[in-house]
């Protein structure tokens, strides 16, 4: 008999952490890498936030908080998805974790039984099927196309659906692929879902605040109310307030689940930093004006990116709607042979021999469940992009 869980032997390494940490090691050899492996943000986290958190700890608020979250920032989250989202939810329907991550674990936990299914579209962010299977689930994938922009379209979505599904997981806008999702586009998917009683909607909306253009922002609860009371609103503060290593998500929901949540947190990790939930107060009760100045550096770095992508041979980028990254296909490039002598055979070699001969990191589309594509972050300076993009247009040029 082995010594570790079986529940083991469903999962993968995260891909990301993996090509990061193998940039790192390059890096460290004395390599010059340019790394749009990470999503996270490059801005420093604005100073009131920070100053929160520095008059947090004078003031003594270094001890064990409540499981669920401290109540200012209960009731900060509950103000917050009324005053941005139109939704209603007391502070008591509201949970705080360590980061997102843990959100969607705890919901996951709380509620998967060994069988039950849970809906994902490909491509997705790669550890959404990793917790479904570690809490016991069965991961449904339904592949999206690019010429629907890589959005779940109503049809595909109504027939993954079966008795046993308990979950449907929504991340808009997306990580890879940047796509979100108009009003009229997620009521056409709601409508599918009204029609499902026993189907709970899991939305991830980290990215909200980075959309582009004239795009307006909505979630599912938001479009549908009647979905209110199966629906799970996930987000957090690392993405538009830069506070990644802060570690702070947060999600609403109905009271059984948030008590649920609450009880396996409360054996697993129990509350989240106190000084970080002190911080993340003050982000969403405070000033919000850098927000819209970050998301217009964001979009310039997107035209970018695309732009150059697409100047690339063999490249194909589809210009996204949010998030900030960009995720092109190399289906062009499979079967050529790189300066350096790879055989180009599927999206893992393009992004190692793009690593290992050009030193620019990306991450492989299969790993997010769709290929031969590859995710860029754009999270990064003009120069950095500009530069690594031109790497990427060699590279391409000298495949054979």
């Amino acid at each position: 008999m082995g010594f570790l869980a079986d529940a083991l032997s469903r999962v993968k390494p995260s891909a990301t952490i993996a090509v990061t940490q193998k940039a790192r090691e390059l890096k460290a050899q004395g390599r010059e890498i340019i790394s749009l492996s990470v999503g996270e943000p490059d801005f420093d986290t604005p100073d009131h936030i920070k100053a929160a958190a520095i008059d947090a700890i004078r003031r003594g608020e270094t001890k064990y908080g409540p499981v669920a979250g401290i109540a200012p920032l209960r009731e900060a989250i509950a103000k917050k998805f009324k005053r941005e989202n139109g939704l209603d939810y007391k502070p008591s329907q509201c949970i705080v974790g360590t980061g997102g991550k843990q959100i969607l674990f705890n919901a996951l936990m709380a509620s998967l039984n060994p069988g039950d299914e849970v809906i994902i579209s490909a491509p997705y962010w790669v550890s959404y099927p990793e917790i479904v299977a570690l809490c016991g689930g069965q991961a449904v994938i339904v592949a999206t196309r690019p010429e629907d922009g890589y959005k779940l379209r109503p049809e595909a979505l109504e027939q993954a659906i079966t008795s046993r599904t308990k979950w449907v997981i929504f991340n808009s806008p997306s990580n890879p692929s940047g796509a979100a999702y108009t009003r009229d586009e997620l009521k056409a998917l709601t409508e599918v879902l009204l029609r499902q009683p026993h189907v709970w909607v899991l939305t991830d909306d980290i990215y909200e605040h980075l959309v582009y253009g004239d795009f307006v922002y909505t979630t599912p609860a938001q479009v549908e109310p009647a979905l209110h009371e199966r629906t799970l609103t996930m987000n957090g503060v690392s993405k538009a307030y830069a506070m990644t290593g802060w570690r702070i998500g947060y999600a609403a929901g109905p009271d059984k689940l948030i008590r649920a949540m609450d009880m396996i947190q409360g054996q697993q990790t129990s509350g989240a930093c106190s000084i970080a939930q002190w911080a993340a107060v003050e982000a969403l009760d405070g000033p919000q004006d850098f927000i819209a100045e970050s998301r217009k550096i964001f979009e310039g770095r997107r035209d970018l990116v695309v732009s150059m992508l697409n100047q690339a041979q063999y490249l194909t980028a589809h210009q996204p709607e949010g998030a900030f990254y960009v995720f092109p296909s190399c289906a062009e490039a499979l079967g050529r042979t790189s300066a350096g002598g790879t055989r180009i055979e599927t999206d893992v070699d393009f992004v190692t021999a793009l690593l290992e001969e050009q030193g620019v990191a990306v991450v492989q589309g299969s790993a997010f469940g769709m290929g031969p594509n590859f995710r860029v972050s754009y999270a990064t300076s003009n120069e950095a992009l500009a530069k690594a993009c031109a790497k990427i247009q060699l590279f391409c040029a000298g495949l054979r």
